[in-house]
This record gives C-alpha cells, structure tokens and sequence, in this order.
C-alpha cells in the first residue's frame, strides 16, 4: 500500500491523472475501471486538459465502469451514463465501442450483470481501476453486508448511501433503490488499485478501511489484501494518519 497526500485538491487532481496518463502513454490499449460521483471529477478533467496538449491518446482504451442506478434513463443527468460523458467521454478520443458501463435499464437485469461479468472475463484482468470510498465503507456499490458478492450484481442500496447521494437528486425519495455494480472479488483482480478520498468526513472511515481488521461489514478494508494498492488523499481525509 503506497498513501500519497496532498495538501491541495490540484496537486491531488494532477497526480491522479498522471497516474493514468502515464500508463496510457506505455500502454495505448489499456483496460481503465472508470469511478463516478464528486471524488474523480477533478482528475478526469486533467485527463482531459492532457488530451486537448496532445499529451495523451485514448482511442485504444477500454474502459468498464464500476456501476450504474437501475431504474434511471440513461439520458437522466444523474445516470453514471450521463456522468461519463459531461466529465470525460464527450471530450476525448475514447471510442464508443470500447466503452462499456452496466445497463440499468436492461429488460433482464440478471443477463446484464452475467453479460458484464463475460467481458471482464475475457478482458482478463483491468489494468487500472479507480475507486472513491463510501461513508460506510462501500467501494463501487458493494454495501457492507454478512458476505460479498464477487461478480456484478443487483444490490439494494444502503440508506445511508441514498442520503449521501440525495444532494444530486430533488429529495432523497427520487434517488434510486437500487444498482448493478461490480463485486469486491472482480475490482481486486485489477493491477493497480488507484483508490482516491476526499474531505474530513470521510477521515475515519479510510482509516478503518486501511488499518483496521478486514471485514465485509467494511468492503473497503479488503483492499488491504491487494499487492498493488495506491491511495491519494487530501489533507482533511488523510488526518487520522498524521
């Protein structure tokens, strides 16, 4: 486990998307696990302001995200769909055919996480995968529970997330109940976990996920077992480690 923190959200932002940029510039045909919410908005600008330098090329990346809301059109602005596009898709070379995120919407949800679950068999093993961390420890969706699922799955949303997720929404009674993400057991046979943490509230939470025991009821604390875990933090999320 590499920790790495930042005393300002721009020195944060560049060494993510230094961390990316660099693997795509050895590697144009990397496999990218792409993350949403607020945590890597900053980082996928950089990624973008690198492509507009002509530093970087993404037109023989493949990207899979971690998860997506069922239930929500994909044109919705809150849909991870709709996410990807404003923060990153819409402004690089990424070709859509390489671009997979899980389809909440899919006539038979069981089939989409099977499917999904196919094509990262076949891509073998993600080269990079981001992550941001839960205030309960969730990592993707994987909520904390008795015993985790390895593959994608539908899960139930925890409450808690729904109230963390209902300042994107009108109330917290439209955020969705549901969601299709990746399991625990798929995200850690990435290569290189890049798990990125912002902001005071989420300090104990990353210091029970990084230093206390490994628990389902803490997704997060199983990164601890990956041999390739780099973690970016801020100051105010990095205070218990001072």
């Amino acid at each position: 486990m590499i920790i790495h923190q930042f005393s300002s959200q721009q020195e944060l932002n560049e060494a993510g998307a230094g961390i990316i940029a660099a693997l795509v510039q050895t590697k144009p045909d990397a496999v990218l696990g792409l993350a949403t919410g607020s945590t890597p908005i900053g980082i996928y600008e950089e990624l973008v302001k690198a492509y507009k330098k002509g530093r970087v090329s993404f037109k023989s990346v493949s990207t899979y995200n971690l998860d997506e809301y069922v239930g929500l059109p994909v044109d919705h602005p809150e849909s991870y769909h709709s996410y990807m596009n404003q923060h990153l898709f819409s402004h690089i070379d990424a070709a859509p055919e390489r671009i997979r995120i899980p389809n909440g919407n899919a006539a038979d949800l069981q089939e989409e996480c099977a499917s999904y679950n196919r094509e990262l068999e076949e891509v073998k093993q993600v080269d990079l995968q981001i992550l941001g961390l839960g205030h309960n420890g969730h990592i993707g969706f994987n909520e904390p529970a008795d015993s985790l699922q390895n593959g994608t799955h539908l899960v139930e949303l925890d409450h808690k997330t729904r109230e963390a997720n209902a300042r994107f929404f009108p109330s917290i009674d439209d955020v969705p109940t549901h969601a299709l993400t990746m399991g625990v057991g798929t995200i850690l046979k990435a290569k290189m976990l890049l798990l990125v943490v912002r902001g005071a509230d989420k300090a104990e939470i990353l210091h029970r996920a990084l230093t206390g025991p490994i628990t389902t009821q803490c997704p997060a604390s199983l990164l601890q077992t990956h041999p390739n875990l780099v973690v970016l933090l801020d100051a105010e999320a990095g205070r218990l480690f001072q």
